[in-house]
C-alpha cells in the first residue's frame, strides 16, 4: 500500500497516570504528582501487591504496580491506602463524560478503566487543530479532576498507542506520523516492548533472526505468513506503522479471548481444592463466552506456585477439535493440563482463558448428541438467572465449600472491596 493511500485520522490514546493512586491522593486533598502514595490490596498480608503507585513513589522509592507490600521501605514520606474500586469506576465514567463533550460516543473507545482512545478527525471547525484540542482536553482533565495524564497520538489506533507507550508516558504528550516510524519505532528492541508482541511471539521471531521492530518491518512477509498465518502479515504491517482497523476494533485479528486471573486468598495445597477454583473460573469464562455468542478451540491454563515453594509454575494451552463454550468441556481440558504439569507445590495464582474464537453457530450441536444439547440449554438458563439476579443466585455446590471463592468475590470489584 502506497503512503498516500494510508488513512490519515487524528486518534489519541489517553492514559491517566497512576490512576488509582492519583484518585486516592486527590480524595485526601494531596497533589498526586508530589505525594509518595501506593494503593495496596490488603495491608494485613505482607505478600499483598501494589495496585498503583504515584509518579513520585516510583521515582523516589522504585515502588510500582506489582511491588509486594514487604518490599516497600519503611519511610515517613510513604502513604499506603486501601483501594476504593467504586470511587475509581465513578471517576473513570466522569472522564468518559468529559471526552463525550468533545466528540460523539462512537468516537470514544474505552480500552481500560484508566485508558481510552478518542478520535478527533473532522473536529477542526468545532475545536481547532486536533493536537491543540487534545492538549486542551488534557488540561481540562487536570483542572476538573486534578488528575494528570499522558497522551499519544497518531493517524491510527496503533501509532497512537505506540507513541503513548514508547514516548508519551515519558514526555506527557507525543504524536507520531507515518514518517516517524523509521526513526522512532524501528529501533525498538526487545520486540516485547512493542504493543501486541508477547514473549512467546518474540522468541519465535528471535529464532528467525528478527530482533528489532526494524528487522520485522524489513522481513519477507511470505516467510512471516508461513510461520504465523494471517498474524504474520499483521505483524509486518504493524512494524511499518500500518493499522487499517476501525475505531474500537481489535488491533490484531484473532487477539480477542475470554479469560480470568485470580490471586488466591491463601496457599492451596490439595488438588481437590485447586480444582474447585479452576471449575469456578471455567464457569465464569464459559458464561461470558456464551453471552457473546462465541466458542473457542484453545484452552489455556496457568498456575503460579507460592513463594513459600520458591515460586515457579506452568502455563500450557491445548486445542480441541470442536469449538466449545461449555463449562465442563473447558474444565476437562484444564483438569488434563493440570494433572500433566502440576508438581505438588502450593498454588497461589491461577489464570484461565479460551481463545481461537469463532461464532457459536459453528458449534456442531448434533441432534444425535442429546447430552451436548442439554448442556447448552442448561448453561444458557444459568446465565439468564445470573444476569437478572446476580452471580450468587445460582451456583455449583463446590462454591459453598471452604475452598470456593466465587460467592465471596461477587461482593468485590476487580478483586477488591467496592467501597
Amino acid at each position: 500500500m502506497r503512503k498516500q493511500e494510508l488513512p490519515e485520522a487524528s486518534i489519541f490514546c489517553i492514559d491517566m497516570c497512576g490512576f488509582y493512586a492519583s484518585v486516592s491522593a486527590v480524595e485526601l486533598g494531596l497533589n498526586p504528582l508530589e505525594v509518595c502514595l501506593a494503593v495496596v490490596g490488603n495491608q494485613e498480608r505482607k505478600g499483598s501487591v501494589v495496585l498503583a503507585a504515584s509518579p513520585m513513589m516510583k521515582k523516589r522509592f522504585g515502588v510500582k504496580t506489582g511491588t509486594r507490600l514487604f518490599e516497600i521501605p519503611d519511610h515517613q514520606d510513604i502513604l499506603l491506602v486501601e483501594p476504593k474500586m467504586k470511587l475509581y469506576l465513578q471517576k473513570s465514567m466522569n472522564i468518559t463524560e468529559l471526552l463525550a463533550s468533545y466528540v460523539p460516543k462512537e468516537s470514544i473507545h474505552i480500552y481500560s478503566v484508566d485508558e481510552s482512545f478518542i478520535e478527533l478527525t473532522g473536529t477542526e471547525k468545532l475545536w481547532g487543530p486536533p493536537e491543540s484540542t487534545m492538549r486542551r482536553i488534557q488540561q481540562e482533565l487536570l483542572d476538573s479532576f486534578k488528575l494528570p495524564s499522558s497522551v499519544g497520538g497518531g493517524p491510527n489506533m496503533l501509532l497512537a498507542k505506540l507513541s503513548l507507550d514508547l514516548e508519551g508516558k515519558e514526555t506527557g504528550f507525543a504524536f507520531w506520523s507515518y514518517s516517524d516510524v523509521p526513526k522512532k519505532l524501528w529501533p525498538v528492541q526487545p520486540l516485547s516492548r512493542m504493543w501486541g508482541i508477547g514473549s512467546r511471539t518474540e522468541k519465535t521471531l528471535n529464532s528467525m533472526g528478527i530482533f528489532s521492530v526494524g528487522d520485522l518491518a524489513c522481513a519477507d512477509v511470505t516467510v512471516l505468513e508461513t510461520q504465523f498465518g494471517i498474524m504474520g502479515n499483521q505483524l509486518y504491517q504493524h512494524a511499518n506503522g500500518i493499522d487499517l482497523s476501525d475505531m474500537g476494533s481489535p488491533l490484531v485479528e484473532g487477539q480477542i479471548s475470554y479469560g480470568k486471573g485470580q490471586i488466591l486468598y491463601r496457599d492451596y495445597i490439595e488438588e481437590q481444592d485447586i480444582m474447585t477454583i479452576i471449575l469456578e473460573m471455567c464457569e465464569d469464562v464459559a458464561m461470558r463466552t456464551r453471552q457473546a455468542r462465541r466458542a473457542g478451540r484453545t484452552i489455556h491454563l496457568g498456575v503460579a506456585y507460592s513463594k513459600t515453594a520458591f515460586g515457579g509454575g506452568f502455563s500450557r494451552s491445548r486445542s480441541i477439535d470442536e469449538a466449545t463454550n461449555d463449562t465442563m468441556e473447558m474444565y476437562r481440558v484444564c483438569q488434563s493440563l493440570f494433572r500433566e504439569h502440576f508438581q505438588n507445590k502450593p498454588v497461589r495464582q491461577i489464570s484461565l482463558a479460551i481463545s481461537n474464537l469463532e461464532e457459536e453457530s459453528s458449534m456442531q450441536l448434533s441432534l444425535f448428541d442429546e447430552k451436548k444439547f442439554e448442556n447448552r440449554q442448561l448453561g444458557e438458563a444459568m446465565d439468564t438467572i445470573r444476569k437478572r439476579y446476580g452471580y450468587s443466585a445460582i451456583y455449583r455446590g463446590i462454591s459453598a465449600t471452604q475452598a470456593g471463592t466465587a460467592i465471596a468475590r461477587t461482593k468485590l470489584i476487580g478483586g477488591h472491596n467496592k467501597e
